[in-house]
């Protein structure tokens, strides 16, 4: 599948990294022409603008910071493809500038209105996207969107990646991931867990 990955920092990059070991074939969005940076200059990659990436990929990952996220997408023409959004809401402070009644998928639908915006990738950090499997097993991934054939494309992309990947309803269930995703940031960040650890779901 071709992939195009807009916001090419940390996430991205790992993201893209493992797609592309996966079989994926990836298209990073850079703003500027130039050297491509030796994070995103691995096998299965190339780089172009946000327009000529979109136009040559089926599938379109969004992993700017949030303050970047809406100069990003807004005019872009996705042609209905789907838009796997792994941004999270964050504001000064760290408080989710989003919630309860809204989320920062929904808003990022609002300005990606041809794209079919599925919230994935965004409850865990960076060294689990690399390796999501732990000796206890593998750590969980949801995805929530309107569109069906997005949603099931955004779970198989996390499976691909080593997750255990579910669906979670509608895109408006982002207002309960976001939320999940400080849980795991403020285990990380405030309360001293580190970054090496993940969430799972057990079963009897």
């Amino acid at each position: 599948m071709d992939i195009a990955i807009i916001g090419a920092g940390r996430v991205g990059s790992t993201l893209g990294r493992g797609l592309a070991a996966a079989g994926h074939t990836i298209h990073y969005a850079r703003r500027e022409p130039g050297p491509v940076p030796d994070r995103l200059a691995h096998e299965r990659a190339t780089a172009g603008s946000t327009e000529e990436v979109v136009g040559r990929s089926e599938v379109v990952l969004l992993a700017t910071p949030w303050a970047a996220a809406e100069a990003a997408v807004s005019g872009v023409d996705f042609a209905g493809r789907a838009l796997l959004d792994a941004t999270n809401p964050i504001g000064p402070g760290m408080v989710l500038t989003h919630g309860h009644t809204d989320s920062g998928a929904e808003q990022v639908q609002r300005w990606a209105p041809t794209a079919k915006v599925v919230k994935v990738f965004n409850t865990t950090g960076m060294e689990n996207m690399a390796n999501p499997r732990y000796p206890t097993g593998a750590s969980m991934m949801l995805a929530c969107g309107d569109d069906a054939d997005a949603l099931a494309t955004a779970v198989r992309l996390a499976t691909d990646l080593g997750f255990d990947a579910h669906p979670f309803g509608a895109l408006a269930s982002a207002r309960l991931l976001e939320p999940f995703a400080m849980v795991w940031i403020r285990l990380a960040m405030i309360h001293g867990h580190g970054r090496g650890f993940a969430f799972g779901m057990l079963r009897r």
